[in-house]
């Protein structure tokens, strides 16, 4: 039976333009994904510097949030949850639920923003409440520093950008100036939004995923 993992509920919740199709073109190209996994053993692999480097602090993204908020001790989390529906596993799981999303730099960071920049993460933690039964999430958006790899990586992309051969250390300063954030305050590098359980919304989700499944079996069959 189809499940859905709650980091993709934001691709099948997208709204179909079509007035007779209850399932955009974005919910069925992954559910095709999904099919194609299932038949053949081919996953579509994604990876980018970004979510490459989400990975790589997601520790201290987790202690940065433990040391600025008042919520007591926290820990990654390693278990994983299931249901009817969804699968998951929330960065943290305590009391509550929270979510670490670790900005590339200081212009992707939503040091402004009143409302969550990307509904997508709205439906994941949902999923996750859902999951773990809480009725309280926390989204926390983190600004840490960029591993230093990540940096040289960054200074070698710059000295090709500028078509330089020979290194420059004006260059590399600026690079590795926009890769750390030490000067900004702790509680000004995370941005928190909370995220209350809503019973209408799993619903929907819900109903969302009969209505995948229903597609997905035309896939496979």
């Amino acid at each position: 039976m189809l499940k859905i993992r709650c980091s993709s509920i934001g691709k099948i919740m997208t709204k179909s333009r079509s007035k007779t199709e209850t399932l955009s073109k974005t919910c069925k190209t992954y559910l095709q994904e999904l099919a194609i996994e299932e038949m053949y053993g081919k996953r579509k692999e994604f990876s980018s510097r970004y979510t490459d480097k989400g990975n790589e602090v997601e520790d201290d993204a987790i202690k940065l949030c433990e040391n600025v908020l008042d919520l007591g001790f926290i820990i990654k989390n390693e278990e994983h949850f299931t249901n009817d529906y969804l699968t998951g596993t929330p960065d943290v799981n305590t009391d509550i639920i929270l979510d670490v999303k670790s900005s590339w730099d200081a212009t992707t960071f939503p040091f402004f923003a009143e409302d969550i920049p990307n509904k997508d993460y709205y439906f994941q933690l949902q999923g996750y409440l859902a999951l773990t039964q809480k009725t309280k999430a926390y989204l926390c958006y983190c600004l840490v520093n960029t591993p230093t790899l990540m940096v040289e990586d960054e200074v070698r992309r710059a000295h090709w950008k500028e078509y330089l051969i020979d290194e420059s250390d004006e260059l590399r300063e600026h690079v590795e100036a926009q890769h750390n954030f030490d000067n900004i305050p702790a509680e000004k590098r995370i941005k928190t939004f909370v995220v209350d359980y809503d019973e209408e919304v799993v619903q929907s989700i819900y109903d969302r995923i009969e209505e995948c499944r229903k597609y997905y079996e035309t896939l496979i069959s």
